[in-house]
């Protein structure tokens, strides 16, 4: 947990003993090695509580042993016996934290009191509650309008949370929802309806008992979500076909070792995961799937001519979609020598993972934030759509469409109404609920807020959870137009770099986490949560507060609504706090899908919120399925630059979105640093460089603005040409804030067009060395699974 330096061989299968160990070290460093270790007992269990890392979901949470290495950090993160006090913060100024490393302000601890800044001594203050909520009332109430404000979710926050949250701010008047899911997988929500008419997957976790193939596209499940691996693990032991693209060799894409599987960890053994492992180009994602669904229209041709049994689903297709003409044309003039030069794969590899799509009765599309965080990332989701439309693989066992959600409630907190957009029946179900008209009008998302404070056009900037100033694009500059907010506050279990990054007045406001008991006016309560497959199940935390000040974050959420909009409000809000079967009740007259929602909560695994493409039935404007065409190959705007490389954004092993366990990634044989940058053999030797030396990054953009960080390391790596790879958060800067999917307004995290050179007076550290990447095992059947560096084609040679 160290911050020694040093690069070094990860040889180990991921899983295993490698996050056994991993575990041990979190809670021990947590100062819970015994509490915790009783505490993650509870986790994903009937009675106990949701894990607060990712979506993933578990077999109806009734298992004896269910949670993975990030979770149980998690936990330890949040159960931990350190705490920030307002001793702490009388001993550090603002000024002084704000030179802190992210992960050095996460180990000060949980925060205990609510606290104000004080401009003058540069320090955060205690406040009562009331005070602080009134301080919010008052900067609300003196705006000229409604949206000066704006009012921010992340994806950890309850159903309960969320919901109030939404009542409140349009009660108040406003819709300026920007949301952690505006950054990630807003690509789902705005493509999937315009292809399958519900903008979330079709499976549930049974399916993929059931698939003979499943399929991974820019998705690393081993840290993004690792309870994943158990089902990868018992889908490959049972001979499904899995078939992932990335541009990192991802170790658990490659090797898994089960930690509740005694075998393989009395015999230091493992389960090869994927079958072929190809390594695609930054931005190649969509000229694979058109590839393989290219190859998939020419076998079907084929077989048409000599008179043998359909490739396609004609069944399904005529039945069930529109489109398939315009698709198939697009698809018979696109050229294998283009889909090969932008996807860096060769048409024989592309050939092969469609053969295996389509000897497949049932297969699974997974998918990612590689595919969602690009300049037409709408549309890379909805090449996923018709991949699995060509063969019907939407509303059948086994079968379906998969994108893989990041924290633990965001698709919750979209499903309750966290939407800049509301739709007609949101705004009937409010008023039938609560007595008033919710403004109609579309509010900000991320983009906007952040255009919105540049123009000074924002005033006041209210966060429940999260660590918005460091998730955003363009953050260099967008941190000084947050400075000149009148107010921010932030609503967090503990310190991080958005508090120190704050408006003139400014609020931390300590909730309760996920682990502890949440008791009202009516007794101990349960929130809710919805996973990445729209499974709702509760979850009630067994942990003793982490200080007696704090409060629910449906009470803090409360507690501003009622300061701010007083007696007129019509909304009951103490007494929805005293019980949330009430806010629950509220959920269901405003969303009917939610029927008899406090009953089936209370079902061991909860209950399915029902999936209209899943049962194949269209909410589409033509009623039915779309194919909906892709022009071109080019999911980012065309640079022209022969120096050029397109850098990707991702996290360490030891991370969850910003949070940061320690500074190593572990997998990828990365200890104590995150200032690196990933970069092949062939890219280093173009440009004269080596392992160890000092880089700056510099971002090619259009307006003018330069945007650079300056002196990272370079680490020799397996990746395609063409491209590099660095960590997010710390890359951020070098996203412009224009650089997003016009449809989906998702930042361009994902592809950044960059130059790398050589970091002045710096020379090289001796300590780095290239890390060799080992071919994944492969079964005696299959053929070697890594594209090598020979089939790669760089795109900066169109």
């Amino acid at each position: 947990m160290g911050k020694k330096k040093v690069i070094r061989i990860y040889s180990d299968p991921a899983g295993g003993w490698g996050a056994l160990k991993a575990t041990g070290e979190a809670l021990t460093l947590q100062g819970i090695p015994v509490s915790g270790a009783k505490t993650l007992l509870h986790m994903n269990q009937p009675q106990g509580f949701d894990c607060p890392g990712c979506a993933w979901p578990d077999p109806k949470h009734t298992s004896s042993f269910e949670f993975c290495e990030n979770g149980a950090k998690a936990v330890a993160w949040e159960a931990t016996v350190n705490r920030c006090t307002p001793e702490f913060f009388a001993a550090h100024s603002v000024s002084e934290l704000a030179a802190w490393d992210d992960y050095d302000l996460e180990m000060v601890g949980r925060l205990t009191h609510p606290m104000v800044y004080d401009r003058a001594s540069d320090r955060y203050l205690p406040i009562s509650w009331d005070d602080a909520f009134a301080l919010v009332g008052r900067h609300l109430n003196a705006l000229e309008h409604p949206d000066q404000a704006d009012f921010y979710t992340s994806g950890r926050a309850s159903n309960e949370a969320a919901f109030l949250y939404q009542i409140f701010v349009r009660e108040f008047g406003s819709n300026n929802f920007p949301d952690c899911s505006n950054m990630c997988h807003e690509a789902t929500s705005v493509g999937l309806p315009q292809s399958i008419g519900v903008g979330k997957g079709t499976v549930l976790l049974e399916d993929f008992e059931h698939a003979d193939a499943i399929f991974i596209f820019g998705q690393n499940p081993g840290t993004n979500s690792p309870r994943m691996m158990s089902d990868l693990h018992s889908a490959s032991r049972r001979g499904a076909k899995i078939v992932s693209f990335n541009p990192f060799r991802e170790r658990a894409l490659e090797r898994f070792a089960s930690p509740q599987n005694p075998v393989e960890m009395a015999t230091l053994g493992y389960t090869p995961i994927s079958t072929f492992l190809y390594q695609v180009q930054v931005g190649g994602d969509v000229a694979v799937l058109k590839g393989m669904m290219k190859a998939i229209v020419e076998a079907d041709d084929a077989a048409l001519a000599a008179d043998r049994p359909r490739i396609l689903d004609i069944e399904f297709i005529e039945g069930h979609t529109h489109g398939i003409d315009a698709l198939l044309d697009d698809l018979r003039v696109t050229s294998w020598d283009d889909i090969e030069r932008y996807s860096g794969l060769s048409r024989a590899d592309i050939e092969n993972a469609a053969h295996i799509y389509m000897q497949a009765d049932n297969a699974i599309l997974v998918y990612g934030m590689g595919l969602t965080q690009h300049h037409r990332g709408t549309e890379n989701v909805q090449q996923i759509a018709n991949l699995a439309l060509l063969r019907g693989n939407v509303g059948r066992p086994g079968a379906g469409i998969c994108p893989v959600r990041g924290h633990s409630n965001v698709q919750g907190n979209r499903t309750v109404g966290i939407t800049e957009k509301p739709s007609k029946e949101l705004i009937e179900g409010i008023e039938r609920a609560f007595g008033f008209r919710a403004p109609g009008h579309h509010g900000r998302d991320v983009i906007a807020t952040l255009e919105a404070m540049m123009r000074g056009d924002a005033k006041v900037f209210i966060a429940l959870g999260g660590n918005f100033a460091a998730a955003i694009p363009d953050w260099v500059r967008m941190q000084e137009a947050i400075r000149k907010l009148e107010l921010t506050a932030h609503i967090a279990t503990k310190l991080n770099r958005s508090h120190l990054v704050h408006g003139k007045e400014a609020l931390i406001l300590p909730c309760l986490g996920r682990t502890e008991i949440d008791i009202q006016a009516e007794g101990p309560q349960s929130i809710t949560v919805e996973d990445s497959m729209s499974m709702v199940h509760a979850s009630g935390g067994r942990n003793e507060p982490a200080s007696p000040h704090l409060k629910s974050e449906p009470a803090i959420v409360a507690g501003i609504a009622r300061a701010t909009l007083g007696e007129q409000s019509r909304v009951p809000w103490e007494a929805m706090v005293a019980n949330y079967d009430r806010i629950r009740d509220a959920i269901e007259i405003v969303y009917p899908i939610f029927q008899a929602y406090n009953e089936r909560i209370r079902v061991p695994g909860g209950f399915h919120l029902a999936s209209t493409a899943r049962e194949r039935v269209w909410a589409t404007p033509t009623g039915r399925a779309n194919f909906l065409v892709f022009n071109g190959l080019d999911e980012d705007p065309l640079q022209s630059d022969p120096d050029a490389l397109w850098l990707t954004t991702m996290r360490s092993h030891d991370q969850y979105n910003t949070t940061l366990y320690s500074h190593s990634d572990r997998y990828r044989g990365v200890f104590g640093q995150r200032d690196v940058v990933f970069m092949n053999q062939r890219e280093l030797h173009k440009r004269n460089l080596h392992p160890g030396e000092r880089v700056d990054i510099v971002a090619i953009s259009t307006d003018r603005i330069e945007r650079v960080i300056r002196s990272f390391k370079v680490v020799e790596y397996s990746l395609p040409d063409g491209c590099c790879g660095a960590y997010y958060p710390e890359a951020n800067p070098l996203v412009p804030l224009y650089a997003f999917d016009p449809q989906s307004r998702t930042p361009s995290y994902k592809s950044v067009p960059v130059k790398v050179v050589r970091a002045a007076a710096v020379g090289p550290d001796s300590a780095t060395r290239a890390i060799p990447v080992e071919p994944a095992p492969q079964r005696e059947e299959s053929p070697p699974c890594l594209t090598t560096y020979s089939t790669c084609r760089a795109r900066s040679s169109r």
